[in-house]
């Protein structure tokens, strides 16, 4: 079996996005149920265009449930509440997936870093994942609002910075990490670890920055019409993991790179133009056809 297999740990939620666009939340007149969740929209953005994706998570047993498992992925979903059987179970999805080899990248945020037992089993699961041979992809998806303080959030984003191969950041969480408001080349690489493989700076419509340890440039995003911008950075995510995985010489060839990185920012527009996360990601032939235009 090939591997090409993109498993993405962590959380899988139901955004409620306001029907109308500009204006609080008490003010909406009504909600749209959107499935969502930084890592199970990467995995889905993979489904989305061919890919082979897993996801490694927790759901309830609610109607919620019921909606979040109608995807279009392999979900290893882990049901159980006790803080050991959760790490065990954990363990056990991951190691379902790796051996035999055949998960090429293992995916993750840092919401699952915020409370125990959910932070060590993804400690856990990182090293398994490490141990099959697997790229390891970080994209912290900073949610402030959900971490006990931002000296906190810091803290923990960063205490795992060093293992990845891939990260994507944000321009807003470049500035939360470094303190500084630039995207500057300078402040980016204050980011920069010598393991690293691949670190990406998305910059909304602006596009994003690349770094790697031979080339680094920037890429212009595309103009579209907005709606809702949630799961934008997922949408990129997993449109770039996609094509890795299908080439890993792209990590090494800037031209290469490019290309990939144009059909993620591709794919990061067109999710900006519909509702919600997930029933806006795009298919292969959609984003194609946006680059055409361009």
């Amino acid at each position: 079996m090939a591997k090409d297999l993109i498993v993405s740990f962590g959380e899988m939620l139901i955004d409620f996005v306001p029907t109308v666009s500009g204006v609080s939340l008490a003010e909406a007149p009504g909600f749209i149920k959107a499935p969502g969740g930084a890592p199970a929209n990467v995995a889905i953005a993979v489904a989305r265009i061919g890919g082979r994706a897993a996801f490694v998570g927790k759901l309830g047993d609610d109607d919620a449930d019921m909606l979040l498992t109608e995807g279009e992925l392999n979900l290893d979903v882990i049901k159980s509440v006790s803080p050991i059987s959760i790490s065990l179970s954990i363990r056990r999805a991951v190691m379902t997936l790796a051996s035999p080899p055949q998960a090429a990248v293992f995916h993750y945020g840092s919401i699952s870093l915020i409370t125990e037992p959910c932070r060590s089993a993804h400690l856990k699961a990182m090293e398994v994942a490490r141990e099959a041979g697997a790229l390891l992809s970080y994209d912290p998806n900073l949610r402030l609002p959900l971490w006990p303080s931002a000296e906190e959030a810091r803290e923990q984003i960063l205490s795992i910075w060093d293992q990845a191969d891939i990260i994507k950041v944000s321009d807003v969480e470049l500035e939360f990490l470094t303190g500084q408001e630039s995207v500057e080349d300078d402040v980016v690489l204050t980011l920069w670890r010598p393991a690293f493989k691949l670190l990406v700076v998305t910059l909304g419509e602006k596009g994003c920055k690349y770094y790697t340890k031979d080339f680094r440039g920037s890429l212009e995003g595309y103009a579209v019409d907005t709606v809702d911008t949630t799961g934008a950075g997922d949408a990129f995510v997993g449109a770039m993991l996609r094509k890795i995985v299908d080439d890993q010489t792209v990590l090494q060839v800037e031209g290469k790179l490019r290309e990939v990185l144009k059909f993620a920012n591709a794919c990061g527009a067109i999710t900006t133009t519909e509702k919600g996360a997930i029933p806006a990601l795009p298919t292969e032939p959609a984003a194609v056809e946006l680059l055409k235009r361009h």
